[in-house]
């Protein structure tokens, strides 16, 4: 497998990633960083939502959809990590391709943002068995007690609808083949990851900073 910025080209001033990403290091003189502007898109802008340390020296990005079973095993391994790496700072990018379903999720789980539930909503949808739709999704809701109404207007919001466009941006934009991917550092995976993975993912970026 390739290190995911031997893929990097120039399209528009945007930078393009074809392909699924890879997590091999390059060859010493081979490493080519993450432009800047790239990193500050994907790690900062577009309302990121941040767990972990805020102020954490590694950020470890997510993209994923509620109706991908491989993003639904990574919520107990990254809750793993998060507690074991105090310096970890992590970044969701909700990014619903699987249709209605996961579109209407996706509005309803940022839109918890506002109420200060969203991890408590995010275990929840990830606990869906089936289809995530709508019906599902509002029971889901319920049960760890957000304002209903509220949370109606809220998934409607330039703060959402702006989440949800900046992913799509980014994906499209780098060329991301699906969910779940994991991007640290200038390295990245794409697919089913164990715990092992995405902590050696996380200590290659570290040793990208010294």
């Amino acid at each position: 497998m390739q290190h995911i910025n031997r893929r990097l080209a120039m399209r528009s001033g945007l930078v393009l990633i074809g392909g699924a990403l890879a997590a091999a290091m390059p060859s010493p003189g081979q490493a080519n960083p993450m432009p800047e502007e790239l990193r500050k898109a994907l790690e900062h802008e577009g309302d990121a939502v941040v767990l972990g340390n805020p102020a954490g020296d590694i950020t470890l990005t997510e993209f994923f959809d509620y109706n991908c079973p491989f993003c639904r095993e990574t919520v107990p391994v990254l809750q793993r990590l998060i507690l074991d790496d105090p310096q970890l700072r992590v970044v969701f990018r909700e990014w619903p391709i699987f249709g209605e379903g996961s579109v209407f999720a996706t509005k309803a789980s940022l839109a918890s943002l506002e109420q200060g539930k969203y991890w408590p909503f995010h275990i929840e949808l990830m606990k869906i068995r089936g289809r995530v739709e709508e019906a599902p999704v509002l029971r889901a809701a319920e049960a760890v007690g957000l304002d209903m109404a509220r949370l109606r207007r809220d998934m409607e919001s330039a703060r959402v609808l702006g989440h949800i466009e900046h992913s799509m941006a980014l994906a499209d934009h780098m060329g991301l083949a699906g969910t779940p991917t994991f991007i640290a550092g200038n390295d990245g995976l794409f697919g089913r990851q164990t715990s092992k993975d995405l902590q050696d993912l996380v200590t290659r970026a570290r040793a990208d900073l010294l």
